[in-house]
C-alpha cells in the first residue's frame, strides 16, 4: 500500500513584486514581470500555489567591460560599444524579456560618468526597447547616491527595479524609488538578520515590503554557493512560516560570480584538463543557476546567451 506523502502546511506567503508598467499603468513598457507570490517551497506545487517562474535578465552595461572573458565578448561583439544596440540584439535576437543595465561607467575608476549623462541614457534606453528594467549602479556608494536618483527620475512612471541598497547607504536610493514608482533591490551580505533588518529600514521610509526584493549577495558554484543557498532557504522559510519581513522575492546576480570564477574563465592552454573555455563558462553559470532556482531565486541576471536558453529551458520544464 502506497504511504501518502505529508504536505507542510505554510501560514506565510511571498510578496509579489511587478516589474515594469504598461500604458494601462501609465508606463510605456510592452509587458509586466510578476515575481514572487509563492505559497510554498521551490516546486513543491502540491503544497501551495507558485503562479510565477523564475525570470532571467540579460545583463547590459553602459560601457563596453573590460574584463570578461573572450568567450562571454565575442557573443554580443562591436555593440558592446553601444549599450543601446546591445540592448536592442538581446530583445530582438535573443528574446530578452527583461533588461538589467548595469551603470558601471558612473564608477570613479571606471570612467566616471556623470549623473546627467546616465540619466540620458536611461531615456534613451527606454526609447530604443520596450521591455522592463532593472538598473544598478556602479557599487560606489557615494557617486550611486547622485546616479540613481537621476536615473529614476528619467524612468519615471516605468515601475523598473532600482538597485542596490546597502545597510550603509539606503536611504537616497530609497527615497529615489519611493518618489518615481519603482521598486528597489535590497542587498545583504549572504545574512538573514541583516537582511531582515535592511528590509525593516527601507519600509520605515515608506517603502512598502511589497515593493522590496531582496539581493542575499550569492556566490557561484564553488565559491561559496551552498552558504547562499542555505540564506536563501532559511529567509524562505522564515517568510512561509509568517515573517512578513523576508517575505520578499530574490534576484541573483549569477553572471557576475560564475563568470569571474577561476574555472569559468582560465584558458586552456592554462589547464587542458579542464577543456574548453566555451563549455566551463556556460556550464558555470548555467549550472550556478539552477541551484539557485532550487534556492528559490526569482529573478537571475545573467550575460551569456547559451546559458540563458539553457537555464529557461530548465524553468520550463519545471513548471510542466
Amino acid at each position: 500500500m502506497a504511504i501518502p506523502l505529508a504536505l507542510e502546511k505554510w501560514s506565510g506567503k511571498i510578496n509579489t513584486v511587478t516589474i515594469g508598467a504598461t500604458k494601462d499603468a501609465g508606463g510605456t513598457r510592452s509587458t509586466e514581470i510578476k515575481i514572487g507570490a509563492q505559497e510554498a517551497l521551490p516546486f513543491l506545487f502540491t503544497e501551495g500555489k507558485l503562479p510565477y517562474g523564475p525570470q532571467v535578465a540579460f545583463e547590459v552595461w553602459d560601457i563596453a567591460p573590460s574584463d570578461w572573458p573572450a568567450e562571454l565578448t565575442k557573443q554580443y561583439g562591436a555593440v558592446l560599444n553601444d549599450p543601446l544596440e546591445w540592448a536592442k540584439i538581446c530583445v530582438e535576437k535573443f528574446k530578452a524579456k527583461i533588461l538589467c543595465l548595469r551603470l558601471q561607467g558612473s564608477h570613479p575608476d571606471s570612467g566616471d560618468k556623470s549623473a546627467e549623462q546616465e540619466a540620458k541614457l536611461v531615456s534613451r534606453l527606454l526609447k530604443s526597447v520596450s521591455v522592463p528594467l532593472v538598473i544598478v549602479g556602479s557599487g560606489d556608494d557615494a557617486k550611486d547616491n547622485l546616479v540613481i536618483p537621476a536615473c529614476c527620475e528619467a524612468a519615471k512612471g516605468e515601475r523598473c527595479l532600482i538597485g542596490s541598497a546597502v545597510q550603509d547607504n539606503y536611504k537616497t536610493l530609497a527615497a529615489a524609488a519611493l518618489a518615481d514608482g519603482h521598486n528597489i533591490i535590497a542587498e545583504s551580505p549572504i545574512d538573514i538578520n541583516i537582511a531582515k533588518q535592511l528590509n525593516i529600514l527601507i519600509s520605515d521610509m515608506g517603502m512598502p515590503l511589497e515593493r522590496i526584493v531582496i539581493n542575499p549577495t550569492i556566490g557561484a558554484l564553488g565559491y561559496g554557493l551552498e552558504y547562499a543557498y542555505s540564506i536563501m532557504e532559511r529567509a524562505r522559510l522564515a517568510a512561509l512560516s509568517g515573517d512578513k519581513t523576508v517575505a520578499c522575492p530574490f534576484v541573483c546576480f549569477v553572471a557576475q560570480e560564475s563568470w569571474r570564477a577561476k574555472e569559468a574563465k582560465a584558458a586552456v592552454t592554462e589547464f587542458p584538463q579542464w577543456g574548453q573555455e566555451r563549455e566551463r563558462g556556460i556550464a558555470w553559470e548555467a549550472l550556478t543557476a539552477t541551484a539557485l532556482i532550487q534556492a528559490g531565486a526569482d529573478l537571475l541576471v545573467m550575460r551569456h546567451p547559451t546559458a540563458i536558453e539553457k537555464i529557461n529551458q530548465y524553468i520550463e520544464q519545471l513548471f510542466k
